[in-house]
């Protein structure tokens, strides 16, 4: 039986992160920067923990009010600071209740930069080395930040189930109408060619080819729940476990 890893945003204010975390193998908690606090870190590492689910942080820019997804002008130790008291919060927590942080992955539009940004990408890498090189990052597919980690951190590439690309990779921005699947068997056909055929149909009906160690699914993302649970079943019917 093949195996996949599934990863959720939680901890970011939504109503169902009890009821994502048991369908899900990881979880990135947000940790203050776009969302959250000591006490919804505390429930959502508690929840991963008997759910057996790995943990990982979710740091982004300081910016509640846009949700972190708009870039930042900061300073690069700003940045720095805030990242590694973000990821710091959900470690020092995650071995407080007896576990052990498992990843880190960038949110918003911090993440959309280290794609592409080689000074910010560096700053990243530098701050999880600094915690724990051990840690995954998770980083986006055929990105600057996947390149300079590679020898540095290990990696795990991710796949959007429910998001559309555009033809470099990126995700195809949220303002458009199309950036966003909500139907149930059209995520399961677009995350089934990730995973069977290690493919990417783009908007303009072309194929990217990329092998992805994890997939994510917003927890925002309309019917979630269904979403997932409905993955879940279509996949281990083609023999494929969320792992």
């Amino acid at each position: 039986m093949k195996t996949i890893d599934f990863n959720c945003d939680l901890a970011e204010g939504g109503a169902f992160d009890a009821d994502l975390m048991p369908l899900i193998s990881s979880c990135n908690i947000a940790c203050g920067g776009h969302y959250g606090n000591e006490e919804s870190i505390t429930t959502a590492v508690k929840l991963a923990l008997v759910n057996q689910v790995n943990i990982g942080a979710h740091p982004s820019y300081p910016d509640q009010e846009n949700f972190g997804r708009k870039a930042m002008d900061v300073s690069l130790a700003e940045l720095k600071s805030t990242l590694k008291n973000q990821i710091l919060a959900v470690k020092t927590i995650t071995e407080r209740l007896g576990g052990k942080l498992h990843h880190v992955k960038p949110h918003g539009a911090l993440y959309n930069e280290i794609a592409k940004d080689e000074e910010k990408a560096k700053l990243v890498i530098e701050v999880v080395k600094e915690i724990d090189e051990n840690l995954i990052l998770f980083t986006p597919p055929n990105s600057v930040i996947e390149r300079l980690a590679k020898s540095k951190l290990t990696t795990w590439k991710e796949g959007f189930a429910d998001r559309n690309y555009e033809a470099d990779f990126s995700l195809i921005s949220r303002l458009k109408s199309n950036a966003v699947l909500h139907e149930k068997e059209a995520v399961f056909k677009h995350v089934f060619l990730m995973i069977s055929e290690e493919k990417i149909q783009v908007k303009n009906g072309t194929f990217l080819e990329a092998n992805f160690d994890t997939i994510c699914l917003h927890s925002d993302t309309q019917n979630s729940v269904e979403i997932l649970s409905y993955l879940r079943k279509k996949l281990e019917a083609e023999n494929i476990k969320i792992r």
